[in-house]
């Protein structure tokens, strides 16, 4: 698990607790990550939990049941958040997701003013948290998210490449 620093929030105090939490919620990801396999979509979970620790959004990609190119799991997860808070800025918020965020997602993170990003799988190709670029921590940008990458990073990486290998078959 690799931390960056970026603004306090809730949850950015590491304890005792917190590999075990982050380690759960990172398991709801997977949940969801799963469920897209039923709609043939690349298999991305997310979850957004509150200052409380409570799950107030879930998304998993949906492109192709949808026909929606921005229906990635974070974008869902952020938008059922919002919609749960009544407000669109997510302060006090972390988003935990199975794959490091694309560039739309990590540009939708810093507009809603979440504070922290929690992923699992480093993204080479795609991936705007630090692999490719680093859209969340720009420092030319209004707001930076505290980022922790590689929660249970094996799982969430395995789950993307079983999907790729059954596709290729």
């Amino acid at each position: 698990m690799e931390t960056e620093p970026g603004p306090a929030s809730a949850w950015a105090a590491e304890g005792p607790g917190e590999p075990a939490r982050l380690d759960a919620l990172m398991g709801l990801a997977l949940v969801e990550a799963r469920a897209a396999l039923a709609t043939q979509d690349v298999p991305v979970g997310a979850v957004v939990v509150d200052a409380a620790g409570r799950v107030i959004g879930r998304g998993r990609n949906r492109r192709e049941a949808d026909g929606d190119p921005t229906a990635h799991a974070e974008l869902l997860a952020v938008r059922e958040a919002a919609a749960a808070l009544g407000q669109w800025r997510l302060e006090g918020c972390t988003l935990v997701v199975t794959l490091e965020p694309c560039t739309m997602c990590a540009g939708a993170l810093v507009l809603a003013r979440l504070p922290r990003l929690v992923f699992g799988a480093f993204d080479p190709k795609a991936g705007a948290c630090g692999s490719v670029s680093d859209v969340v921590r720009d420092p030319r940008l209004n707001h930076r998210v505290e980022v922790v990458g590689g929660v249970r990073a094996d799982e969430c990486g395995e789950e993307l490449r079983a999907f790729f290998r059954a596709r290729r078959r």
